[in-house]
């Protein structure tokens, strides 16, 4: 064990063990920024969904087995968008997990079923997200089985959104904005994976699904010449591509994503079967041909003139 950290803290290699499990109380940092020696490219990468450094407590609480709940990583993209600093771009990872707290979604958007008090007002109870059990604080994961064997208070949703959610949308809005400043726009694209065949949740219930998903909120978030762009690239690469289906883009896409106020925002979505074992949760046998290809897409993205962003 390392000098100065708490016993409580668990050290998993996440190839080997299913979690790394860290005590909640402990002054890790919750988000991590890879930035380049000096930005020169108008573009910020964000990860939210490749955490896994689970609280123990959360752990503990579970009613699920830690395999299982790593069902909703979006595991590796961060290691797939590790060339970005490399090409003039920072990299913001969200190191705790989306089961945990799901940064991309409101900051309040809370089933109340899965609280034993009544929500504030002010929390959003009726979106399709929270329908879905997938809110800002999650009651299934991606593979349907139910989180919880109790009932949560509001003041745990609280310290979730305080200790992780807001520190990750305060750095995630500073790039953007200092990107704005410095290249007078910003591309934003926001890094996930999927499952290879939709889950019980989706609509897209049992099919399967091509290898990425470009989201643009339906044409509402980011240029077309830049989805153009990288669907044909894509597509160049030996790879089949979708647009919006049977994801647009979540609460970062539609939040940030405003191309009058030259800021773009595009969601990718790398099918998981292309790169890993979805059974066991480890990196597979592709995975590094599959990191050269999306070097080749931040190469692609980094070479986007601020120009190219500005309202037409």
């Amino acid at each position: 064990m390392e000098a100065g950290r708490p016993p409580e803290w668990i050290l998993d290699d996440v190839t080997t063990a299913p979690v790394a499990a860290v005590h909640e109380a402990d002054d890790r940092p919750v988000i991590e920024i890879d930035r380049p020696a000096r930005q020169t490219a108008p573009v910020v990468f964000s990860s939210p969904h490749s955490g896994r450094d689970y609280p123990a407590a959360f752990v503990a609480g579970s009613r699920l087995d830690p395999l299982t709940l790593r069902r909703s990583e979006d595991s590796f993209v961060d290691e797939l968008f590790a060339a970005a600093p490399g090409y003039g771009a920072p990299l913001l990872k969200a190191l705790f997990p989306r089961a945990f707290v799901d940064p991309n979604r409101e900051a309040f958007e809370l089933d109340p079923a899965m609280f034993e008090d009544t929500l504030p007002d002010f929390v959003n109870t009726r979106s399709a997200r929270i329908a879905a059990g997938l809110g800002t604080l999650a009651r299934v994961v991606a593979s349907g089985e139910e989180i919880y064997d109790r009932l949560l208070t509001f003041a745990d949703a609280e310290r979730r959104i305080e200790r992780y959610y807001k520190p990750y949308h305060g750095a995630l809005r500073r790039l953007v904005d200092d990107t704005r400043d410095e290249f007078g726009a910003c591309l934003l694209v926001d890094c996930h994976s999927m499952p290879s065949i939709g889950g019980p949740m989706d609509r897209d219930s049992g099919r399967h699904r091509v290898d990425f998903v470009l989201g643009d909120n339906h044409g509402r978030s980011c240029s077309p010449q830049i989805v153009d762009m990288m669907s044909t690239e894509l597509r160049a690469l030996g790879y089949n591509v979708a647009r919006n289906d049977p994801y647009s883009g979540g609460y970062t896409t539609r939040e940030y994503g405003r191309p009058g106020m030259r800021v773009h925002a595009l969601q990718i979505e790398i099918n998981r079967a292309i790169y890993m074992d979805e059974r066991t949760m480890e990196r597979g046998a592709r995975m590094p041909d599959l990191a050269a290809n999306i070097e080749r897409l931040v190469a692609l993205l980094t070479a986007v003139d601020a120009t190219q962003l500005l309202p037409r």
